[in-house]
C-alpha cells in the first residue's frame, strides 16, 4: 500500500513567495530562465537552472554549474530566502486557471513504492535526464521540485482538504500566465495522522507529471543505501518531494504535431493515402479542434481536414491501441510520412495544447512546417489503464496545465 510521510518543508516567508516562485526547471531553457531572473536576486532559477549564474554557454551539466546550485541553496537559507518549518507537516497547494481549481496535498512520496511499481509510470524516461536530475539533488542534498501524483477518489482525504482551505491561506498568489496559487499548512496532528493512513489504504499512485525526478529520487536514494549500509528506510533520503492530487480535478490538454515535409508526397497524394485509414472532410481556413476520441484535425497548404478514424485502426478494448496518438503515429506519421522513431527524428516536432492552435496554423502557414497534427487529449482514466497494465505511453502523449510552481516548499534530505 501507498507509503507517505510529512516533513519539515523549507520555504520562503510569505512576503517573498512570489519572489522566489518559478516555473519548472524543465519547460523553459537557460537564456528563457536568465532573462526571466534578470533583476531578481530572489528568484528560484539561481538553483534550479543555477548556470544563469556563469557566462552565457556555460553547459548546464558543469560540475562547477551543480555546486553553485548547492552554494546558492546556502545563501538563500542564510539570507532567511527559505526557512525550514520546525515540525513534520503536510501541505494543501491549489492552483485555479480558467476559473476552475484542483487541490494537491504536498506529500514525501516512498521510494520504495517507486521502485515496486505502486508509484505507476506510464512513460520512458531517458538517461541523460535521470543522471541530471540525480546530480542536481545529491549535490544541494534537497528535492527543489516535486513531482506531480494522482490518486483516486478518496472522501476523508476530500474532507480534511475542504476542512483545512477554510483556514488563513499561507501563501496565495496569481502568476503572471493568471494561474492562482494557493498554499496551507496542516499541523493537526490528527489530520495528518489521518492523511498518512488514508494513503495507505491506496494500492497505486500514478505519476502525471515529473518521471525523471521521481527516477533520479530513486537513484539518490539507492546510492545513499549502498553508502549507508543500516539504513532504516525512516531517512529522508528514502521519500521524495510530491504534490498528489485527485484524478478527477486533474485535466489533460492535448499534445499535437508538426511535421517538416510530406515524405516526397504531393499534398493530392498525401490526402489520398489518408482516405484509406480515414473518411475525410474539408473545413476551410482555420485549424479546429478535434471534436472527440478518434477525431483528428490536420493543417495542411492553408486548408484543414477533419478526420474520423476508420473501424479497424483502434482497439477500445486495448489501452493503448485506443489512444488517438497510437492512431495517429500508426497511420498518419509511420505509414506514410516514414517517421519511425517520435523520440530522435528531427522531421517531427511537438507543441502542447497550452500554446493554441493558431500556434500549429503560424507555424505551417510561415513555411517553417508542412503539415499540423491536432489530437483530442488523452483522459486521466486512459492514463491510469495504461499504468495499472504496465504499458507506456507513446511519446509526448499527455500535457498537464497547470503546470507545479517550484519554491513554495523544498525537500531536504538530510
Amino acid at each position: 500500500m501507498a507509503k507517505v510521510k510529512p516533513f519539515k518543508g523549507v520555504r520562503p516567508p510569505k512576503s517573498i513567495v512570489k519572489e522566489v516562485a518559478a516555473r519548472p526547471y524543465d519547460v523553459l531553457n537557460s537564456e528563457e530562465a536568465r532573462k526571466e531572473a534578470e533583476g531578481n536576486e530572489k528568484s528560484l532559477y539561481h538553483i534550479t537552472k543555477p548556470e544563469i549564474n556563469f557566462e552565457k554557454g556555460t553547459d548546464e551539466h558543469d560540475p562547477r554549474v551543480y555546486q553553485k546550485a548547492k552554494d546558492m541553496f546556502g545563501q538563500f537559507i542564510e539570507k532567511g530566502w527559505l526557512v525550514e518549518d520546525e515540525k513534520e507537516l503536510y501541505y494543501v497547494y491549489a492552483q485555479t486557471m480558467n476559473g476552475r481549481t484542483q487541490y494537491g496535498l504536498v506529500v514525501g512520496a516512498n521510494v520504495d513504492d517507486y521502485v515496486s511499481n505502486r508509484i505507476k509510470k506510464h512513460e520512458l524516461t531517458r538517461k541523460d535526464k535521470e543522471e541530471d536530475r540525480m546530480n542536481h539533488i545529491n549535490t544541494v542534498d534537497v528535492q527543489v521540485e516535486p513531482v506531480f501524483l494522482a490518486y483516486s477518489e478518496n472522501a476523508k482525504l476530500d474532507t480534511i482538504v475542504k476542512r483545512v482551505i477554510e483556514t488563513l491561506t499561507e501563501y496565495d498568489f496569481v502568476t503572471s500566465d493568471g494561474v492562482g496559487h494557493h498554499f496551507w499548512l496542516i499541523d493537526d496532528d490528527q489530520d495528518i495522522a489521518d492523511i498518512t493512513a488514508e494513503f495507505a489504504k491506496m494500492p497505486s499512485l500514478y505519476i502525471a507529471d515529473g518521471h525523471h525526478r521521481s527516477a533520479a529520487a530513486s537513484l539518490v536514494c539507492a546510492e545513499r543505501r549502498k553508502e549507508n549500509p543500516n539504513y532504516t528506510g525512516n531517512e529522508e533520503y528514502n521519500y521524495f518531494l510530491s504534490v498528489c492530487f485527485p484524478a478527477d480535478q486533474l485535466n489533460i490538454i492535448d499534445y499535437n504535431r508538426l511535421v517538416k515535409d510530406l515524405n516526397g508526397l504531393t499534398s493530392t497524394q498525401f490526402i489520398d493515402k489518408l482516405s484509406e485509414h480515414f473518411d475525410i472532410e474539408e473545413k476551410g481556413s482555420d485549424i479546429i479542434p478535434p471534436a472527440g476520441l478518434h477525431h483528428f484535425s490536420i493543417y495542411l497548404e492553408g486548408k484543414c481536414y477533419v478526420l474520423t478514424a476508420k473501424g479497424g485502426t483502434y482497439d477500445d478494448n486495448d489501452p493503448i491501441d485506443v489512444l488517438d496518438v497510437t492512431i495517429s503515429s500508426k497511420y498518419i506519421l509511420d505509414d506514410i510520412l516514414g517517421i519511425k522513431d517520435l523520440r530522435t527524428d528531427k522531421r517531427i516536432d511537438f507543441v502542447g495544447g497550452i500554446r493554441g492552435l493558431g500556434e500549429l496554423k503560424s507555424r505551417v502557414d510561415s513555411g517553417e512546417m508542412k503539415l499540423a497534427v491536432a489530437l483530442y487529449p488523452v483522459t486521466m482514466q486512459q492514463l491510469m489503464d495504461i499504468a495499472d497494465t504496465n504499458n507506456i505511453m507513446p511519446p509526448k502523449t499527455t500535457w498537464f496545465e497547470p503546470k507545479l510552481r517550484s519554491g513554495l516548499i523544498i525537500h531536504k534530505l538530510s
